[in-house]
């Protein structure tokens, strides 16, 4: 467990705090600073540190889904994963989404020469337990300003999972199916199987996206054949 008092190793360098407002060069340096550290984020210009991490609530969602979205970047190309990175989007915020999904050719996000993702990446999901309100409020504006095309948000303790899509300057919050299933609308194959996540049945989950993957939008995407 870090505390929120843990000492810098840099001499006369203040800790970084939860709740501290401070500008994104000060708040790297402290972060980096504390090198056993392994979450913060700064939103809005106020910083926030993650809690301890529960697995029922957190670890086990949080691998659920990189799974559903590892299996579709293994069989898309031009893709890059993250779990847990930094992403720099302005002077005041800078996340670090649980997991994000980036177009690495023609993507609107970058890779600067510290090697941190610069701008928006196309797709961000956050487990939300205890930062539920964060996650559906401050990030979601901050995330929307942005233009982040589609904002996944699993509420653990709801048992619900909202999937929100940029359209025209705002989030337009996407339905299931008839069937329950999630269809992105940027990265074609990538379908959801909503109440197989939540309920942590990971072979339909697997399967509806296998579904997804042999379907012919997702060949045409691979293919070049349908632009982002």
């Amino acid at each position: 467990m870090i505390s929120s008092n843990t000492i810098s190793p840099v001499l006369n360098l203040p800790p970084l705090e939860n709740g501290d407002q401070l500008t994104l060069a000060e708040f790297e340096r402290r972060y980096q600073a504390i090198p056993n550290l392994k979450k913060a984020e700064l939103i809005e210009g106020i910083v926030y540190m993650a809690s301890p991490v529960r697995i029922t609530q957190h670890g086990e969602p949080h691998a659920n889904m990189m799974l559903w979205l590892g299996l579709y970047k293994a069989f898309t190309p031009n893709l890059q994963l993250g779990d847990n990175c930094t992403v720099r989007l302005d002077l005041d915020n800078e996340p670090q989404p649980d997991a994000l999904l980036r177009m690495e050719v023609g993507g609107q996000s970058t890779i600067s020469q510290d090697g941190y993702v610069e701008g928006a990446p196309e797709l961000i999901a956050e487990i939300a337990a205890s930062t539920v309100s964060i996650d559906l409020h401050q990030k979601l504006k901050v995330y929307l300003r942005h233009q982040v095309q589609e904002y996944l948000v699993w509420r653990v303790y709801d048992q619900e999972l909202d999937w929100f899509r940029f359209n025209n300057g705002e989030y337009i919050q996407l339905e299931a199916n008839s069937e329950g299933l999630f269809y992105s609308q940027v990265f074609p194959g990538l379908w959801l199987d909503k109440t197989a996540l939540l309920t942590g049945n990971l072979a339909q989950v697997l399967g509806i996206l296998q579904q997804g993957l042999n379907s012919q939008e997702h060949q045409d995407f691979v293919q070049g054949k349908r632009e982002y």
